[in-house]
């Protein structure tokens, strides 16, 4: 009999504990935080509302300086950051062939002379003879077939003194065409700037056959650039000439510059599937700070209004922590353009419909009844950590 009384307890001292290790080890149940939010006074100001985009910089005017003759360069006289007055000389193209078929031509051109001057001597002659036959013709010493070959001579040499001629003319062509080739050998400045780009060196061979290779490139004015910027198509409707534009480069990332538009330009581009439309926007680069193909972040104003109601973008996304019914009810008159605004009413919160404005870039206009200095407004807050309690009672799973 004490035998079982001692298994019995075992028995039950065996389940008691695997119960006791169940309840401790049972996973513990999430417990959430209620809504945390923040009070911020409701203010009066200045907003503005902008487009962002990505751009390049680059001069105003930019002249690509080529050659017309294939050739070895013989000579640099600008190099980069090198300014230059239109005119000046900045390479020489090797011009020893040039000359020597410059020379060529002018032989070619002499000999085409003198054929048109023997040509001259040729129809004279003929002219003489034919009045000759004519005379002795007109005394029936000399038969009309002898008149007749004289006056055809004198008619082919007059045609052959034009084909001689016309073969001066072409000589004397090819002649300026050398002396063209001959100069363009001569590289100068077409217009006052600083060099920004020098493509060849000492010796090196440029071709001119196809096109024409380039071997400097000069920007007229330095002091007046421009930013390209490429503007998403959805914002690009709201984007006007004449609208005033922040910018910043990472170069000078404490300095804030300012511009304008100057053109949209109707020519799309498509990268990655986004269609985008190019913006010009003119720049004041008087102290030379910027450079040719440094990266503008730009923002561009598009609305503005100097003396609004404004609240951070939060404030319109805030919650409190009310029953969705409760929620849904405050929402049913909503309007496309309105939206609301939680005002700290004792201890918690109450609803104000407001109408929304121009959206900026960290805060937004509202208007509406019951807006006053000072109100204080409720926005998001950073919530707690999420607690996590114990739940009593057994649990198998």
């Amino acid at each position: 009999m004490a035998r079982r009384i001692v298994v019995f307890l075992l028995v039950l001292l065996t389940i008691g504990a695997v119960a006791a290790a169940l309840w401790w080890t049972r996973d513990t149940a999430d417990v959430p935080e209620e809504a945390v939010y923040n009070l911020v006074p409701l203010k009066r100001g200045p907003i503005t509302a902008v487009v962002s985009a990505t751009g390049t910089l680059s001069p105003v005017n930019t002249v690509q300086v080529g050659s017309q003759v294939s050739g070895t360069i013989q000579r640099l006289d600008a190099d980069f950051n090198d300014r230059v007055e239109k005119g000046r000389v900045i390479a020489q193209i090797e011009p020893a062939i040039f000359k020597a078929k410059l020379a060529e031509a002018q032989a070619n051109l002499e000999n085409a002379q003198a054929q048109r001057d023997k040509a001259a001597v040729a129809v004279a002659e003929a002219k003489r003879e034919l009045e000759r036959v004519a005379e002795l013709h007109g005394k029936r010493l000399a038969a009309a077939s002898e008149l007749d070959t004289a006056r055809f001579a004198y008619d082919s040499a007059k045609v052959e003194h034009r084909v001689k001629e016309a073969a001066v003319a072409q000589a004397r062509a090819a002649l300026q065409r050398e002396q063209v080739n001959l100069d363009y050998t001569t590289i100068v400045a077409p217009t006052d700037g600083v060099v920004v780009s020098r493509d060849v060196d000492v010796g090196q061979t440029v071709a001119a056959s196809l096109q024409a290779p380039t071997l400097f490139t000069i920007a007229n004015d330095l002091t007046r650039m421009q930013v390209e910027a490429d503007v998403d198509e959805s914002f690009i409707g709201r984007v006007r000439e004449g609208q005033p534009v922040t910018f910043t480069v990472f170069a000078y990332p404490e300095r804030e510059f300012h511009g304008e538009v100057e053109q949209v330009r109707l020519q799309p581009k498509v990268e990655a599937g986004v269609v985008k439309y190019n913006c010009i926007i003119r720049v004041d680069n008087a102290d030379l700070a910027l450079k040719p193909g440094m990266t503008a972040t730009v923002l561009i104003e598009v609305d503005r209004r100097e003396d609004a109601w404004q609240v951070p973008h939060a404030a319109l996304r805030f919650v409190p922590d009310w029953p969705q019914a409760r929620l849904d009810k405050v929402r049913v008159d909503l309007t496309p353009g309105q939206g609301i605004v939680w005002r700290a009413d004792g201890d918690g919160v109450s609803p104000l419909k407001v109408s929304t404005g121009i959206v900026g870039e960290k805060l937004t206009e509202i208007a509406g009844p019951g807006l006053k200095v000072d109100l204080e407004i409720a926005v998001p807050g950073a919530r707690k950590e999420t607690s996590r309690r114990r739940s009593f009672g057994l649990s198998l799973f």
